[in-house]
């Protein structure tokens, strides 16, 4: 009997866990590599196309986005660096950015813990660059975060921006 009740409770607990943990639709990412000699490393969220139209409707132009899905990505670097050629302190940031139709703003954001864009404060960004947007060769189907050998790309639908890294 009372094996009979341990075997109950640890199936209760087995489906517990198992139904309670959600597949996420956009699935945790991560990039990096070194610039310069700077470690860099890129932790996000892959939102897919879907068949949607992303750029300028599914993420707004002119609205601070938080580049990715679910958490807010983040961008560390393990020695001070110049982005885009002005400065940011070595740490770890919260990555937002502003999309346009031919011109994205990069924003460091000193929180880097957080969900989102929803508590987003412009008052704790520590650095913003402006840098110009492209059409891709071909279609990226899953938003995509890429350490480069001096620069970061981000790319989805039918857009690519990169930012420059350097010591």
């Amino acid at each position: 009997m009372r094996n009979r009740i341990y075997t109950t409770l640890l199936l209760m607990l087995i489906s517990v866990v198992a139904f309670g943990q959600k597949k996420m639709k956009s699935p945790a990412a991560s990039s990096e590599g070194s610039i310069d000699g700077v470690k860099v490393e890129v932790k996000y969220h892959q939102p897919s196309v879907q068949g949607r139209q992303v750029m300028g409707k599914l993420v707004p132009y002119g609205q601070v986005w938080r580049t990715g899905a679910n958490n807010a990505t983040t961008i560390s670097f393990d020695q001070d660096v110049k982005v885009e050629g002005k400065a940011l302190p070595k740490g770890t940031y919260a990555l937002f950015t502003i999309p346009g139709e031919g011109e994205w703003e990069i924003i460091f954001n000193k929180n880097a813990n957080q969900w989102g864009a929803f508590n987003y404060d412009k008052a704790e960004d520590v650095l913003r660059v402006k840098v110009k947007s492209k059409a891709t060769s071909s279609m990226v189907e899953a938003f995509t975060i890429t350490v480069g050998s001096n620069d970061v790309s981000m790319a989805w639908e039918n857009t690519e921006v990169k930012f420059k890294v350097s010591k």
